[in-house]
């Protein structure tokens, strides 16, 4: 291998790669020689070490401008002038603070200038790279170039593009520029070891003073007559090669095509402020040609199928839906009616009519033509109704509109029913639908809900008679006929109409679709509201499934998914709505005589199912719907998990539905054989935290907060007494470890899980008795289940969720009794796990111990941090202080306890790391006071972690801890401004074990980080605070900041590097009139400071 220093040769100079006499030339010969041996050797994987060595003693090697250029110009081997273009710009970012500008400028030239020169290259990989070091290095100094720089470049580049020398070179001149533009672009932009301000100013810079703003292109792109002449160019190539099937997927058409596409999604400011008038020409003429791509739709579907290529057609819908992005409904909807007797929306319908027969006729499945064609249409739809969907107005469709969505939507609902029905009979099925769950199919019946909604005066009598019409048919055929045909129409129409009549009630109460409220204006009469029979029928339907007889031969777990999931959406949008729902009439519509009757008929609609109409009814019944799902169909766990997870806690959602909940029989019924019967302790551990959950928040309803409290003691008396006389038994480590007795107490803890995550100030009291009750249980099975990882982690779960929900709310007395408590439970746990991740065993058996440690570690961190929440939102009638109890003190043991288990191995797992690093910069930000205090043992655990965080991969964990470095470093500071300690010790630093004197903490960061800023690599986005750590750490440690300066300097032996180098240390901590105070103006203008220096100095100190 050659050695590094042989590779230098000089700057780059205007001689290019062939200047310098016959000593030079032979020397670049043989470093050429050598590189290209090293790429081959790297391809045939003979001694690929020492081959890439070879490479990177190139790049690494000063000034290697000249050989690259040779190489470049000169070698035969593709992969090595692409390793030689790498050197150019590895070695240019690395140096380019004390190249001169002409050197710079002649880098840059020399890029373009080859890529131009060998345009017709096959190496387009090689091409490509050479572009991409151009703009690199443009953009490197742009800051730094003049004006007439950068436009002596540009104007190498325009040329190209203007094609005067070439297409060939008008190819390479539009490339640069797509490189240069992504180079300038944040989120594409290439590292250059620089911060992100000095991206953002280039950003900038380029925006401002060369790309064109919106109106600019105007005359390029709309003016021109370039999109006429670009629709006629295809136009009349489509007509010539009309009888060539080949044609519509070659590149011409392909590329010509997708321009067009593009085209139709033009908005902003390059059209003028004229009403829209001329973006809605110039959407007519595209759609004017895109036309015959997909109208009459019938035939070019036929077509399709008979052989002819689907391209151009999915290109049209592509172009309907970029149309649609840009417009509104009424808009995108008039723009074809100006060429043809009907609008853009029937034309959209008529075409996804004839996609859903060819489905309907082929049973297709995913991948093919009609499959794709009809999700983008659907897109195209959503993209157009959703908007109207959340006006809040009443916004009224044409009628021919209304027609057409009427027709798609019977013909998607005939669809789904005929492949439902198919799937029922077909034992090999390959069908998605029946596979499918519900929420894999929520976006497609979301699209569909949306056609129905506009169209909703058709749609819903539409689905009243096709429920109607199947419930009657079980009726009729009970015992006579296989229902299973009927069984899947009906799961597919809970599924469909659910979507249609209420939206998702994710994180909000969902408000009855505007569409339903401004509708159905002639039903005066609450009884005979078409979405009232609708919601009537398919309540009545689900009511049967309470026959035990029908149950058994109709109401399949399948289908009980399907109406537990619909009860639980439909309830939350129809069941007892809260009263401002029901005066929300205001700015429906402005038309006073409509709005009455609107109005009229909501109300008649929303008090149909409230609370002094048919409400209480409909709830007892899905409460004894509930109760049957959880008993009589048992092992069924998603069935369980949607009662209750989605249909019980929508129920708990509200509180005026709680009051009527608690007074009914039902739910009574079902709260005592949760408490005390054996039949729900069957449910698995999820379902028994969630019903737990749902049973405790529906407490709110009960009459005060005594009554709250008594109804949920009574839910949880059998749990805590159980465990409490488990734990009280002399053979308990015996009658612990069988398998039953395991499965009872793992139920059990979920459920006072499940209680505490339901913690509120009016059951508090309640919950809080029953952490209380157990916490010796806890702590002696946590001992007696130490080797039960599950069971352990169930315990430290409840621990973590009952403290979290308590803790704000304890008086002194009861803080002090859990922070014992949870101390307690730190150290027993602590006893059990030290050392014994180092036990022998298999790859297998360690991965799962970590694995459990990790749920483990994560648990115990999550409750410190609960712990310390009690300094930041606390409701009791003594403050902190008045209580005597030092929280920071209390958490910084109890991650003195952990810590120790942690291992670099567990902090591999990016929760359980964060979890870590967003407790100890919480610790530190907020008690920087308490790291004063700590043992030297406990301090050097802490930051010794902290070190770690500081050189993690992932930016956010290092910004927590530079952020913690501040806090140490400014209280230190500031407390001995004041005359007082700070860190005392901790900062001055120890003797260690050999009695040689340690440096103390600060000077151990102020170093680091440094190092760090310096020499690593990191994300630009930490600058900003890292200056924020570094500011304080140099105001703390002064002389050990001009020492290492000093080092630094020494160290470099190039003079003007040096020089160079002693100014950026000088002006680092004296520009901008900074001063020694920490203050925000200060802080502000180090980032600034901080940032000049890495521009003017990384560069070059990386080579030292």
């Amino acid at each position: 291998m050659i050695k590094m220093q042989e590779y230098s040769n000089g700057g780059g100079g205007d001689d290019g790669g062939g200047g310098g006499g016959p000593a030079d030339l032979a020397k670049f010969q043989s470093i050429m020689h050598s590189i290209e041996i090293a790429c081959s050797s790297i391809q045939m994987h003979v001694n690929p070490a020492a081959a890439e060595a070879t490479i990177l003693g190139l790049c690494q090697s000063p000034q290697p401008y000249k050989a690259c250029q040779f190489i470049l110009e000169n070698s035969q081997v593709a992969n090595a002038r692409f390793q030689a273009a790498a050197a150019i710009r590895d070695a240019a970012m690395r140096e380019w603070s004390f190249l001169t500008a002409d050197e710079k400028k002649s880098l840059i030239g020399f890029c373009l200038c080859f890529v131009m020169q060998h345009a017709s290259s096959p190496e387009g990989y090689v091409q490509a790279k050479i572009s991409s070091v151009a703009a690199q290095l443009m953009k490197r100094g742009w800051l730094d170039f003049t004006s007439s720089d950068k436009e002596a470049f540009f104007s190498q580049v325009h040329q190209a593009v203007l094609g005067i020398h070439g297409v060939d070179t008008q190819f390479i001149g539009i490339n640069f520029l797509e490189s240069l533009v992504s180079e300038f672009s944040p989120s594409t932009s290439s590292a250059m070891g620089l911060p992100r301000e000095f991206h953002e100013q280039c950003r900038i810079s380029l925006e401002l003073d060369y790309l064109k703003p919106g109106p600019a292109w105007c005359s390029a792109l709309i003016s021109s007559g370039h999109i006429v002449w670009l629709l006629n160019l295809y136009s009349a190539l489509r007509q010539k090669f009309s009888s060539e099937g080949y044609w519509l997927d070659c590149p011409i058409a392909v590329s010509a095509r997708k321009l067009i596409v593009q085209l139709c999604s033009l908005t902003g400011t390059v059209f003028p402020s004229d009403n829209g008038k001329m973006q809605e020409h110039h959407l007519l003429q595209l759609l004017s040609g895109i036309l015959e791509w997909v109208d009459p739709p019938d035939v070019v579907a036929q077509a399709i199928e008979s052989g002819k290529s689907e391209s151009e057609m999915l290109d049209g819908c592509r172009a309907l839906l970029s149309i649609a992005t840009v417009t509104t409904p009424f808009v995108f909807d008039r723009l074809l009616k100006s060429i043809r007797p009907f609008g853009t929306l029937t034309l959209l319908s008529n075409l996804m009519c004839e996609v859903v027969k060819v489905l309907m006729m082929n049973n297709t499945e995913e991948g093919t033509w009609s499959w794709e064609a009809r999700d983008i249409l659907l897109d195209t739809w959503t993209t157009l109704l959703v908007s109207l969907d959340s006006t809040g107005r009443n916004v009224v469709l044409p009628l021919e509109v209304r027609n057409a969505a009427a027709s798609l939507f019977a013909l998607i609902v005939e669809s789904e029913l005929k492949v439902a029905s198919a799937s029922a009979m077909d034992d090999n099925c390959e069908f998605n639908y029946l596979q499918a769950s519900i929420s894999a199919m929520d976006e497609r019946l979301s699209s569909y809900a949306l056609i129905a909604r506009a169209a909703i005066d058709a749609t819903v009598p539409l689905l009243t008679r096709l429920f109607s019409e199947r419930f009657a048919r079980l009726h009729q055929g009970r015992g006579m006929i296989d229902p299973t045909e009927t069984l899947e129409e009906l799961y597919s129409l809970l599924l469909i109409t659910g979507h249609v009549l209420a939206d998702e009630g994710e994180g909000e109460i969902p408000v009855v679709p505007n569409a339903i409220q401004t509708h159905f204006v002639d039903t005066i009469e609450a009884a005979k509201h078409p979405v009232v029979l609708l919601s009537g029928s398919i309540i009545k339907f689900a009511e049967w499934s309470l026959d035990p007889e029908a149950r058994a031969s109709v109401f399949s777990p399948r289908l009980m998914e399907a109406i537990v999931w619909f009860l639980a959406r439909w309830s939350q949008t129809y069941l007892m709505p809260l009263e401002e729902f029901r005066d929300s009439s205001t700015n429906l519509c402005h038309d006073t005589g409509y709005q009455h009757q609107s109005s009229t008929s909501r109300k008649a609609l929303l008090s149909f199912f409230g609370e002094h109409n048919q409400g209480k009814p409909v709830l007892d019944i899905i409460v004894r719907i509930s109760m049957t799902t959880l008993v009589s169909y048992p092992g069924e766990k998603d069935l369980q998990e949607l009662t209750c997870n989605q249909l019980l806690h929508a129920l708990v959602r509200r509180k005026n539905v709680c009051v009527h909940l608690v007074a009914l029989d039902s739910w009574r019924e079902l709260a005592s054989a949760f408490a005390n019967d054996k039949t729900l302790i069957l449910l698995n551990s999820t379902n028994q935290r969630l019903l737990a959950q749902t049973l405790v928040l529906s407490a709110y309803g009960m009459r005060n907060s005594e009554s709250s409290n008594q109804y949920v003691r009574d839910l949880t008396r059998h749990a805590t007494a159980y465990l409490v006389e488990l734990s009280g038994k002399n053979d308990l480590k015996n009658v612990a470890q069988q398998p039953d007795i395991i499965l009872l107490v793992s139920c059990l803890l979920e459920r006072l899980r499940g209680a505490a995550n339901a913690t509120e100030p009016r059951t508090q009291k309640a919950i809080y008795e029953m952490g209380f009750s157990v916490m010796n249980p806890v702590l002696l099975l946590l001992e007696v289940y130490k080797h039960e990882s599950a069971v352990v982690y169930l315990l430290l779960k409840f621990v973590v969720d009952w403290v979290d929900g308590q803790i704000s709310y304890l008086e002194a007395q009861e803080t002090n009794i859990v922070i014992d408590f949870c101390t307690r439970l730190l150290q027993l746990y602590s006893s059990h796990n030290i050392g014994k991740m180092l036990m022998t065993q298999s790859s297998s058996l360690l991965g799962e111990a970590k694995t459990e440690k990790y749920k483990d570690l994560r648990a115990l961190f999550q409750l410190l941090s609960n712990l310390c929440s009690k300094d930041l939102v606390d409701f009791s009638s003594d403050s902190i202080e008045a209580q005597a109890i030092n929280i920071s003190q209390v958490v910084f043991f109890g991650l003195h306890i952990v810590t120790p288990l942690m291992s670099g191995d567990l902090l591999k797992y990016p929760k359980l790391c964060h979890d870590y690093f967003s407790l100890l910069s919480h610790l530190l930000e907020v008690y920087p006071e308490t790291v004063a205090q700590l043992s030297t043992e406990a301090f050097a655990h802490v930051l010794g972690t902290l070190d770690f965080g500081l050189h993690h991969q992932d930016s956010e964990i290092v910004d927590m801890c530079l952020r913690a470095l501040r806090a140490l470093a400014s209280y230190h500071y500031n407390e001995t401004g004041a005359g007082k300690v700070g860190l005392a010790a901790q900062a001055a630093g120890i003797n260690n074990s050999n009695g040689n004197p340690e440096e103390g903490v600060l000077s151990r960061f102020l170093r680091s980080l440094l190092q760090l800023l310096l020499f690593e690599d990191y994300s630009p986005d930490m600058v900003g605070t890292a200056a924020d750590a570094l500011f304080p750490l140099i105001l703390c440690e002064p002389r050990l900041y001009q020492r290492l300066g000093s080092e630094l300097i020494e160290r470099q032996a190039n003079p003007p590097f040096k020089s160079r180098l002693a100014n950026a240390l000088q002006s680092l901590t004296s520009s901008n009139q900074l001063s020694s105070t920490l203050d925000r103006v200060n802080y502000q203008r180090f980032r600034k400071n901080l940032t000049n220096f890495l521009i003017e100095v990384r560069g070059f100190l990386r080579t030292m």
